[in-house]
C-alpha cells in the first residue's frame, strides 16, 4: 500500500547537550524526546532505584524465607522469549544464592493455555513446590493463584503486563504497572521486573551476612544482563531511559563473549557476528528462534538452550531452534497466502471493495502458535488493527491482536466486553498486542463489535499508513562513518526508533534476490558520481521490480554491511515508490 512520509520537526532550541555532538544526532535524540547529556547516560549506576517498586520488600522477605529454609521453588513462566530470559535469570540467580531445589514450569501453549491457571497447578504440585513465582504472567492469575494457596503453596508474582480491576491474592506482587506502584519505568519486560526482584534480593542476602555464613561466592547481576537485554528487545516494549540502559549493558557483555553459550549460539546460527551485533539482531535473530520453540513445540528448548553452560550442547539445541523457526516461516507463508486470498474475495463483495476497519481473520486449520506473526503481517501490509483466529479446543477460538497507533487494543477489547457482556471469555494484554478467546459460534458477532469499536476510536486518517522520517541526508552525512555513528548511538527500538531518512535517488540497478528481496544501486545525482547499494525486503513482485522506474523516492536506514572483512555503507529501504 502507499505510505505517506512525514518529516519530524524537533524543535533545536531545546537542545541542551554539555557533551559536543554531531547536529544530525542532535537532531535524532530531540525528535525522540531526548535533549540532555542525563538522558544518554549509560551506566549501571543511572538505573532507576527498586525502592519504589510496589511489593519488592515482601518479595524479597519471602524469598529470603525459602533460601534460609532451603524451600522449594517453582518458578512458571511464559512461552515467549521474554518468559523463557525471565526462567533462566530467576534459576540461576536463586541457584547462585544457594538455593538447592528450584524449577521451571512452562505451560504449553496448546493444552493448557497462559499463565498460572488452575490446571497448571494440577500439574506444578507434582514438584512439591512450597512456593511459585510467576515470571513474565500472574497478574491476572486470580483463579491459579486462588487454587496455589489452597494446596498450602506461597506464591509471588512477577510480571509487567496490566492489571484488571481484580489483583490475585499472593503473597506479594512485583508489577510496575500495578495500582500504587511509584517505580518510574513502567516499561519493564518480565524480565527486568525479576531481574530487579533477585538484584534487592542478593541485596537482601549481602546485609544478612548470607554469603559469608555459607562461604559462597556473591553473584554478580551483571552477568544475566544478556538475558535481560534479550529479553526486553524481544519483548518489544518501549525503550526508555531505564531500558536502553538494560539493553547497551547487555549488548556490551555479548559483544565481549561474555554471555550465556546458548545465546552466543544462537546469535551464531542467526548469522550475526557477536561481537558487533546491535539490538536489532536480538530481535530479529535471536527471539524468534527462541519463540518458534514455543509456537510450535515447547519453550522448554529455548530455556534449556539458555541454561546449558556446554558451548557444544548449546550449539546443538540452538540449531533445533533453528529447524523449529524455519518450520514456523514456512506454516506462517501459507497462513499469509491463505489470509491475503481471503481478504482479496472480501473485498470484492464489499461495496466499494472496502475491507473493515478493524479485521478478524480465521481459518479453521490455521496452527494457534503463528497467528500472532500473521496478525502483524497483515497489520503491516494494510495498517489497520488486526486479530487472528484458531481453534482452541472443540468450540472456542484464540485469537491474537495487533494493532496501530491511535488504538489501545487491550482497551478496545475492554470496551467490545463492556458493550456486549458475555461474549468474551477472557482477554488481556498492551496497548499494541493482545489476545482473547470465546465461544466459536460468536465469532461474527465479535466481527462486528471489533469493526465497530475500530470505527468509533480512530479515523480515515488513522487507516493511512505515515513512515516518520528524520529529513533529507546531505550528500556527506551518506557514509559509512555516518552510519558507524548511528549504529553506536543507540540502542534503538520500541518508541526510541532508529534513525530514517527520506529522500529522492536515481535508480541505476535493480534485481530481486532471495525470492522477495530488492537489491538497489541508486545515486544522488545523474551522472552516478556517488553509487550507493540498498535493499528493501519482502517487497511486492508485482511492482518491482520496476523497469519504467528512472528515479526513485526512499525511506531509508544507514546500515554497515560486512562481508568477507569488508565494511560498506548500505541503505536499508523501508519504503520505495517509483518518481
Amino acid at each position: 500500500m502507499n505510505k505517506t512520509i512525514q518529516r519530524r520537526d524537533p524543535d533545536l532550541s531545546l537542545a541542551a547537550f554539555a557533551n559536543s555532538l554531531p547536529k544530525l544526532l542532535e537532531k535524532i535524540y530531540l525528535a525522540r524526546g531526548v535533549s540532555e547529556d542525563s538522558q544518554l547516560e549509560q551506566s549501571l549506576k543511572a538505573l532507576h532505584s527498586p525502592k519504589t517498586m510496589k511489593g519488592l520488600e515482601g518479595a524479597t522477605a519471602r524469598l529470603f524465607e525459602a533460601i534460609e529454609a532451603q524451600q522449594r521453588v517453582l518458578i512458571v513462566g511464559d512461552f515467549d522469549a521474554d518468559g523463557a530470559t525471565s526462567c533462566v535469570v530467576a534459576v540461576m540467580a536463586l541457584q547462585a544464592m544457594g538455593l538447592q531445589s528450584v524449577d521451571f514450569l512452562v505451560p504449553n501453549r496448546f493444552d493448557y493455555g497462559y499463565g498460572l491457571t488452575p490446571e497448571i497447578v494440577k500439574v506444578a504440585t507434582g514438584y512439591r513446590p512450597q512456593l511459585i513465582i510467576t515470571v513474565d504472567n500472574g497478574i491476572s492469575s486470580i483463579d491459579g493463584v486462588s487454587a496455589a494457596r489452597a494446596q498450602g503453596i506461597d506464591v509471588i508474582v512477577t510480571d509487567h503486563h496490566l492489571p484488571g480491576a481484580t489483583l490475585p491474592e499472593a503473597n506479594a506482587i512485583v508489577n510496575p504497572n500495578q495500582p500504587g506502584c511509584e517505580f518510574p519505568s513502567k516499561n519493564l519486560a518480565g524480565v527486568g521486573v525479576i531481574f530487579y526482584v533477585m538484584s534487592a534480593l542478593r541485596t537482601r542476602l549481602r546485609e544478612a551476612a548470607w554469603f559469608e555464613s555459607q562461604a559462597i561466592a556473591e553473584p554478580n547481576m551483571a552477568n544475566y544482563l544478556d538475558l535481560v537485554a534479550l529479553g526486553t528487545v524481544a519483548d518489544v516494549v518501549p525503550l526508555d531511559d531505564n531500558n536502553r540502559i538494560l539493553v547497551q549493558q547487555g549488548l556490551r557483555r555479548i559483544r565481549a563473549g561474555r554471555a550465556r553459550p546458548g545465546l552466543l549460539a544462537l546469535l551464531d546460527v542467526g548469522g550475526r557476528e557477536r561481537n558487533s551485533i546491535v539490538a536489532s539482531d536480538l530481535g530479529f535473530a535471536v527471539g524468534p528462534r527462541l519463540n518458534a520453540a514455543g509456537r510450535l513445540d515447547d519453550i522448554s528448548l529455548g530455556i534449556q538452550c539458555l541454561l546449558c553452560d556446554s558451548p557444544d550442547l548449546a550449539r546443538e539445541m540452538a540449531m533445533e531452534l533453528d529447524d523449529l523457526n524455519r518450520d514456523r516461516k514456512a506454516i506462517e507463508g501459507g497462513m499469509q497466502d491463505e489470509a491475503l486470498a481471503s481478504l482479496n474475495k472480501l473485498a470484492l463483495n464489499q461495496e466499494g471493495g472496502e475491507l473493515p476497519w478493524g479485521m478478524c481473520l480465521y481459518d479453521p486449520t490455521w496452527h494457534q502458535g503463528v497467528i500472532g506473526i500473521l496478525a502483524s503481517r497483515i497489520k503491516d501490509r494494510y495498517h489497520r488493527p488486526v486479530i487472528a483466529f484458531a481453534n482452541s479446543g472443540e468450540t472456542e477460538v484464540k485469537g491474537s491482536a495487533r494493532s496501530i497507533p491511535g488504538l489501545h487494543i487491550r482497551d478496545a477489547l475492554d470496551a467490545v466486553a463492556t458493550r456486549h457482556p458475555g461474549l468474551l471469555s477472557k482477554f488481556g494484554g498492551h496497548a499494541m498486542a493482545a489476545g482473547m478467546s470465546f465461544d466459536r459460534a460468536r465469532l461474527d458477532d465479535f466481527r462486528q463489535a471489533f469493526d465497530d469499536e475500530v470505527r468509533r476510536q480512530l479515523t480515515a486518517d488513522d487507516l493511512q499508513a505515515c513512515i516518520l522520517s528524520d529529513g533529507a541526508l546531505a550528500e556527506s552525512d551518506l557514509s559509512l562513518g555516518m552510519a558507524e555513528t548511528l549504529r553506536e548511538a543507540g540502542p534503538w527500538g520500541q518508541h526510541f526508533p532508529e534513525p530514517v531518512f527520506d529522500g529522492e535517488f536515481y535508480l541505476i540497478q535493480q534485481r530481486i534476490v532471495g525470492v522477495k528481496h530488492l537489491k538497489l544501486v541508486v545515486a544522488t545525482d545523474a551522472q552516478g558520481q556517488q553509487l550507493l547499494d540498498g535493499i528493501a525486503f519482502n517487497v511486492d513482485l508485482e511492482q518491482w521490480p520496476n523497469e519504467g522506474a528512472e528515479k526513485v523516492r526512499l525511506a531509508y536506514r544507514l546500515d554497515v554491511n560486512e562481508f568477507r572483512g569488508r565494511r560498506s555503507l548500505q541503505l536499508m529501504v523501508e519504503y520505495l515508490e517509483a518518481v
